[in-house]
């Protein structure tokens, strides 16, 4: 295993974002039609916090048990804004951190996803899931 690998070997490029006027509706379905658990939200280029399906979970778990179904209810999450659901404190890292160094951000705090950002650029997201992808290739 490669000790310097940068993360912009594993992280995914071609990222699904939100902004902070979307509804929680249109993030609902972009995360069951995307297959994905965290979705940044930018200001334009700039990220400005992260959306996770646990977030939606949390303000309503009448779909959880429907993941494959496309229909929406809309009754919950028509009184929140992603801005008042998204996590806004983030922690980030650019395209040059190792991901030794990525692993050991996210084996230490109780998130699975850390944007990654070049010169205030959202360039990428990496997940958990892309670190075990990783690992098993070594093996």
């Amino acid at each position: 295993m490669k000790q310097k690998t940068p993360i912009s070997t594993i992280m995914t490029k071609n990222v699904i974002t939100l902004n902070s006027t979307d509804t929680l509706e249109k993030a609902e379905r972009l995360f069951k039609k995307n297959k994905i658990r965290h979705i940044p939200v930018v200001s334009g280029e700039k990220i400005i916090g992260m959306l996770s399906y646990t977030d939606l979970l949390r303000i309503s778990f009448a779909d959880a048990v429907y993941d494959d179904e496309e229909e929406v209810e809309t009754a919950v999450y028509n009184m929140f804004s992603i801005e008042q659901v998204m996590a806004k404190n983030l922690i980030y890292v650019n395209s040059n951190t190792t991901i030794k160094e990525v692993a050991e951000i996210l084996s230490k705090k109780e998130f699975h996803a850390i944007p990654v950002v070049d010169e205030g650029k959202l360039v990428g997201i990496v997940t958990t899931t892309d670190l075990i992808n990783y690992l098993l290739k070594q093996f």
